[in-house]
């Protein structure tokens, strides 16, 4: 018998430099999305130029929207200037909006995760505190020089009731690692929320059923323990069954 063919996810890449422009994206994004997710990953490049949205939707099953070392350009949601953004990447913004768009009006499933979520907000017409500080749980910045000890902070996010994290999960709270500098301020229409963090309030998590196919992100880094987490398996999990139609 013919064995059936893995569902294809795009993950977004970002625009970084080392020695010279490079394409990069963390591989522990992709192992999990191979691994529980049993699908079969393609790198998307954030360079407008070579990304015809329409076109690569085409060829896609779903699309994952990763944590990254820049923010959303304040400009995209509405601010008059992007002085105070920090680090930016204009050509991920760009990508990130319109494949996304394009991915959800041909009805099928994106994610996000950390800035993956702030860009779905603003594609759903959200706006993201451009303050720094606006919890207790935001880090701010990447000047650490032990990576993996950003990743050290934890913080229980309440699960809503009924929502899709929550079934899957099984639970009401999650323990989780929070490493990010933008938050949700205006929640996107359309969109619900899934999690909100137990110390402020912060919106940790959204989904939205638009067009038929499922749009799901958190603030929080579920594929740094993967290994380790009920809750962040469940994730990749519910990734794997909607690349499927689930």
């Amino acid at each position: 018998m013919r064995e059936a063919r893995k569902p294809v996810i795009g993950v977004l890449c970002c625009n970084e430099v080392a020695q010279r422009p490079v394409q990069v994206a963390a591989s522990r994004f992709v192992a999990p999305l191979a691994r529980i997710s049993d699908a079969c990953v393609l790198l998307v490049p954030a360079i407008a130029a070579a990304c015809d949205a329409r076109v690569v939707a085409g060829h896609l099953d779903g699309l994952l929207l990763t944590g990254s070392r820049s923010n959303v350009a304040p400009t995209r949601y509405g601010a008059e200037s992007d002085a105070d953004g920090g680090t930016l990447d204009h050509e991920r913004d760009e990508v990130a909006l319109t494949l996304a768009d394009a991915m959800i009006g041909a009805g099928k499933p994106v994610f996000g995760i950390c800035r993956g979520m702030q860009e779905i907000n603003v594609l759903f017409g959200g706006t993201l505190s451009g303050e720094r500080c606006c919890g207790r749980h935001l880090r701010g910045g990447w000047d650490q020089s032990d990576y993996a000890a950003l990743f050290d902070h934890r913080h229980d996010v309440r699960l809503t009731d009924g929502g899709v994290l929550a079934q899957a999960t099984g639970a009401r709270r999650l323990s989780v690692h929070s490493v990010h500098e933008q938050a949700i301020e205006r929640l996107g229409s359309g969109l619900s929320v899934e999690a909100l963090s137990s110390e402020d309030g912060v919106i940790e998590a959204v989904a939205a059923r638009p067009c038929g196919a499922d749009v799901l992100a958190v603030q929080w880094h579920p594929e740094w323990d993967v290994d380790n987490s009920d809750g962040s398996r469940a994730f990749f999990t519910l990734i794997g069954r909607a690349l499927r139609g689930h």
